[in-house]
């Protein structure tokens, strides 16, 4: 990051607040939404694992929330704008059973998670610091890596449709984000940089861009891997 801006440039301040607004309703989402697929789990070990998931991501939400409330900032309204846009994304990828809802913790977050670390590296070094903390593995992949290949290796016919799941939840995935880029100024800006604006925002140029979304379809599909599904 240009070292020159920082949350005392009023451009660069606003691109920080829309961010941390957008991670920090996505981390109260997701935290719902894994207390809500607990529910379909199959046992009671499951039904815990994916309470502590939660329960993760009910933390990250707390630490984005109090951040943008030192900042001045009304948690609430920083979060607003991302209301419809997250809320669409989870009503068009409800899971109809409990792998499926294991695939979106994983493979849907997990691609969300690297596109924000990619994004941390614009940011100032403390919002940097809390992004790639809030965005780390909480460690529970192991888990659902694990119940998923158990589940392949029991009924090899899942595989298809799980395969079929994760491509559906990148796409959506990525639609999301754009949406969203394209409605905040302030996102595209910390993108795109906003020199051309007045601004002094670094953003990333074409060609990184182009090596940003490459970096992103290997790790989904070594994610995908992982799982042993193609992606």
């Amino acid at each position: 990051m240009n070292a020159a801006v920082g949350l005392d440039d009023p451009a660069y301040r606003a691109a920080a607040v829309d961010l941390l607004g957008v991670l920090a309703y996505g981390e109260l989402s997701a935290f719902h939404r894994l207390a809500s697929d607990a529910a379909l789990a199959p046992t009671i070990s499951d039904q815990a694992a994916l309470a502590a998931m939660a329960v993760a991501e009910f933390r990250h939400f707390v630490r984005l929330r109090d951040r943008l409330a030192d900042l001045g900032v009304d948690p609430e309204g920083a979060m607003r704008p991302f209301v419809a846009s997250i809320d669409g994304f989870h009503e068009s990828t409800a899971p109809s059973d409990w792998l499926e809802g294991l695939m979106k913790a994983y493979v849907g977050d997990g691609v969300g998670a690297d596109f924000y670390r990619e994004v941390a590296r614009v940011l100032d070094p403390e919002t940097q610091a809390l992004v790639l903390d809030v965005m780390a593995d909480t460690g529970h992949s192991a888990f659902v890596v694990a119940t998923i290949r158990d589940a392949i290796a029991e009924d090899p016919r899942v595989a298809g449709r799980l395969a079929l799941w994760g491509r559906r939840l990148v796409g959506e995935m990525l639609s999301q984000a754009q949406r969203v880029a394209a409605e905040r100024d302030g996102l595209s800006a910390l993108l795109v940089g906003d020199v051309a604006g007045g601004g002094a925002l670094p953003g990333f140029d074409l060609a990184e861009i182009g090596r940003m979304l490459a970096r992103l379809t290997e790790a989904h599909t070594r994610r995908m891997q992982a799982l042993g599904l193609s992606a």
